[in-house]
């Protein structure tokens, strides 16, 4: 989008100019709007899951901002000629199960006529302008802690192939689903610097968009990412989305692998997320509480995955 001039004014506290999870603008001293859109085509079966795991991307964005979600509204493009309207209806119902869930109210909405089925939601929340947690704003020594496993892209590929369990892929189905609201409450109490989601750019994707610009480089501790076991070995057999290789292509160049780090697990770094979990930047002194205190509040899976250095090239050495 070269060469475009994007309107703008002193109230814009993030834009298009420091690009984001979400856009932010100050209202008040004690308000400002978080405002996110997300939607895609069904990655799940089944419609009515398929609604909740749209809804809950795409409120993760304002969670990621450390803001508060309070209202959604309907974003839907469907196939009505060769649908039933049934299927619609329980994507609906999915998403609006999992925003009462989030305590968000549904205010409105747009819906086409499309060949291809696609929904997801338009999210606006509220934030104390001096609360604001941007993705740029790594500090030397801070602890990095990821609060969902990875590998959902790479499980739901093997779905696809018909050699994922039922066990699997409710788990999956459901892990997909689940809410960053719980993480992103608990975290507020901590000494937070940087929060990003992870999804469609993978772990080291949406890392390497935090580091750049930031005057920092990370180190990975890989054999301390969680990851669903099963994503290793049909990684191993090749069921890999090619979104994966996409993210590792155009970030291969920040990117250092110790030899120990074997390739299954480098794909899985890269796979692509649907509605994964937050990656978060604290202090070194309040690392060990925040994880702590994740599992203790349900996220079970909560781990810390590295550390922020000082390092103007801007890399990821994963070791």
């Amino acid at each position: 989008m070269c060469g475009l001039v994007f309107p703008s004014d002193e109230n814009v506290l993030i834009g298009l100019d420091r690009a984001d999870d979400a856009g932010v603008y100050k209202i008040t001293d004690e308000i400002a709007l978080v405002q996110t859109v997300d939607f895609f085509t069904p990655i799940v079966d089944d419609p009515y899951w398929f609604g909740q795991i749209a809804a809950a991307n795409a409120l993760s964005d304002v969670y990621a901002m450390g803001g508060i979600p309070k209202t959604a509204m309907n974003l839907v493009a469907f196939p009505a000629k060769e649908m039933d309207l049934s299927v619609l209806r329980l994507i609906i119902q999915g998403g609006i199960d999992k925003i009462k869930e989030a305590g968000v109210v549904l205010i409105g909405g747009h819906s086409i006529v499309d060949k291809e089925l696609k929904y997801g939601l338009s999210v606006t929340g509220i934030i104390h302008p001096d609360r604001v947690l941007a993705k740029k704003n790594l500090r030397p020594g801070d602890r990095l802690v990821l609060t969902k496993p990875l590998g959902t892209g790479i499980v739901n590929t093997a779905i696809k192939a018909a050699l994922a369990s039922p066990e699997l892929t409710d788990r999956v189905t459901r892990l997909m689903a689940a809410l960053n609201r719980d993480a992103a409450r608990i975290m507020a109490d901590f000494d937070i610097s940087a929060c990003t989601d992870v999804t469609g750019f993978g772990l080291l994707g949406h890392l390497a968009e935090m580091v750049c610009g930031s005057g920092t480089s990370v180190r990975v501790t890989s054999g301390q990412v969680p990851v669903i076991a099963e994503a290793l070995g049909f990684a191993n057999m090749g069921f890999v989305p090619a979104g994966a290789y996409h993210n590792k292509s155009f970030r291969e160049y920040m990117v250092s692998y110790a030899d120990s780090v074997p390739r299954s697990l480098q794909d899985v770094l890269f796979d692509p997320q649907t509605s994964g979990g937050l990656l978060i930047s604290v202090s070194d002194i309040h690392a060990a509480a925040l994880v702590e205190a994740l599992k203790a509040g349900g996220i079970e899976d909560a781990a810390q995955i590295g550390e922020v250095i000082d390092g103007s090239e801007e890399k990821i050495w994963v070791v």
